[in-house]
């Protein structure tokens, strides 16, 4: 038997520590959460990305009864394809809302968001930063690989 191990290198940090662009993009990854539509969850997500021209882009989840809605990764990265093809992404911010005020703890993306994000970094050749945003800390991923060392797609 062979044993492997896994470790990924998160940076904690406080928001005083981010760079005024990092500022900007966990600012507008909480906005983002204002345009949530969680009624079934209760728990409203925010992303936002910076494409490396510069634009900033916003998501935010959408449910709906079937629960067959959108998380607000998808939702910012899939705006991004769609409105800017063949223009990378950089940095992404994520942060979430519920019960009257953001999390203590950064939250991490669900499996679905990890692998659409991961395509993302794989079709663009270079890593994008990751910044998950709680109350208490911030954690910063130097790759969305980093999310999903074990990935469907072959690197």
């Amino acid at each position: 038997m062979v044993e492997k191990k896994i470790t990924t290198k998160i940076q904690v940090l406080a928001y005083t520590e981010l760079n005024e662009t990092e500022k900007k993009l966990v600012d507008l990854a909480k906005e983002a959460t204002k345009g949530s539509y969680a009624p079934y969850s209760n728990f409203h997500v925010g992303a936002a990305i910076l494409l490396e021209n510069g634009v900033m882009i916003k998501g935010a989840n959408q449910e709906n009864a079937a629960f067959a809605g959108i998380c607000g990764e998808r939702s910012a990265f899939y705006n991004a394809g769609a409105n800017y093809p063949g223009v990378d992404i950089t940095l992404v911010a994520i942060t979430a809302f519920t019960n009257g005020d953001f999390v203590d703890d950064p939250c991490s993306p669900c499996g679905m968001c990890r692998q659409a994000m991961l395509e993302f970094e794989k079709n663009a050749k270079q890593p994008i930063q990751v910044l998950l945003v709680g109350k208490k800390a911030i954690y910063k991923l130097n790759s969305v690989a980093d999310l999903l060392p074990l990935s469907f797609v072959d690197f």
